[in-house]
């Protein structure tokens, strides 16, 4: 483990809506990039697991650095004094978000991210859901105003994209970049009066 002082750590919160690849995804680049991670799954995250990947909770788990039951309330990302560098929620199910907003939580999930946001850290919500109605609208509001970043995993085609893994490591990339952390794997865009390509990966391919 690290220094509290400076932690160089992400709490990483799966939930029950569809695109689990998305945190998997996540726990990947985070941990190839040498960042701790504390992992907390609802228990729907592991029904749509089984619907979605060829994997087990436990090869998620495998993932993580430290992992959580959803029913630790005492864990240590419960606590404010426990220091982080925030939260991503991927992807994040409307009811997760309706928790957060509220800040009336029920697990431990919805409770960490309920203390990032009190400790004014990063808290980014892959929300995963359309189309939406007019609540699911005004809870994104409510969330953002409590000081969350609603980023839902929408695809970026100008980075042409050959397959779902390319879409899924640019989406999940530009969640890690609002944490000031470069996951290699996005393809960014240079301004189209380069006379080059106008995107180039974040970090050099290697042979």
């Amino acid at each position: 483990m690290q220094s509290d002082r400076n932690p160089r750590r992400v709490i990483v919160g799966i939930t029950g809506a569809s695109g689990i690849i998305l945190g998997v995804r996540t726990l990947e680049l985070l941990r190839a990039s040498g960042i701790e991670t504390h992992l907390v799954m609802t228990r729907s995250a592991q029904v749509t697991l089984a619907h979605e990947l060829p994997l087990k909770v436990s090869d998620i788990q495998k993932l993580a650095s430290v992992v959580h039951r959803l029913d630790d309330i005492g864990a240590s990302i419960s606590s404010g004094s426990f220091h982080t560098m925030g939260m991503i929620v991927a992807p994040c199910s409307i009811k997760s978000m309706s928790e957060i907003a509220t800040g009336v939580t029920s697990n431990l999930l919805s409770r960490a991210a309920d203390v990032v946001l009190k400790e004014r850290r990063r808290l980014v919500l892959m929300v995963r859901e359309t189309p939406l109605h007019l609540g699911h609208l005004r809870t994104m509001t409510h969330v953002t105003e409590a000081g969350a970043v609603v980023m839902p995993p929408v695809p970026a085609f100008y980075a042409k994209p050959q397959t779902i893994d390319d879409l899924v490591n640019h989406t999940v990339g530009r969640a890690l970049d609002l944490f000031g952390l470069d996951s290699g794997v996005v393809r960014r865009w240079r301004g189209d009066g380069d006379s080059a390509s106008p995107l180039e990966r974040s970090k050099p391919e290697t042979a």
